[in-house]
């Protein structure tokens, strides 16, 4: 499984947003050099999550961005959508829309368990607990396991 590029800038440019907005929104460019995402991708970016109902965007000269709705109300998995789409898929498809014939039928219930492990991390972590440093217990106890920093 991948993360693309779009969906890890979007949570980064989502988390800095999260940080640094206080009475004013935050601007793109703040975000692209903070972040270290190229401009005119982050622009891509944020469209997309704007459309998705993750950020809100005010133009002028006090323009930029800030979360559409509390940090704690919006989960990686929202963001990861916003940009990419569902979050597991085969062949482009949801695995519910998949079927399987003979020796290939245990796939689909493999890519369904997947993808419910998969959504229950995402959907289980919100931006207001990356802000803080404060992944859920679960998360965190995934990521402490030895063979997760291992490589195949």
């Amino acid at each position: 499984m991948r993360i693309s590029a779009r969906a890890d800038y979007a949570v980064r440019a989502v988390l800095e947003i999260a940080v640094r907005q206080g009475d004013d929104p935050v601007k793109t460019e703040t975000v692209a050099l903070a972040q270290d995402i190229p401009h005119k991708f982050l622009e891509g970016i944020l469209c997309d999550l704007r459309r998705a109902g993750v950020v809100d965007s005010r133009r002028g000269g006090g323009g930029g961005y800030r979360l559409a709705r509390d940090a704690a109300a919006i989960t990686v998995a929202d963001v990861v959508r916003g940009v990419d789409g569902p979050i597991v898929s085969v062949r482009g498809e949801r695995p519910t829309e998949l079927s399987y014939k003979g020796t290939a039928e245990p796939l689909l219930p493999l890519w369904i368990a997947l993808r419910a492990n998969v959504r229950r991390v995402l959907e289980g972590v919100t931006i207001a607990d990356l802000a803080a440093d404060a992944l859920p217990g679960p998360v965190r106890a995934l990521a402490a396991e030895p063979a997760a920093w291992e490589n195949p």
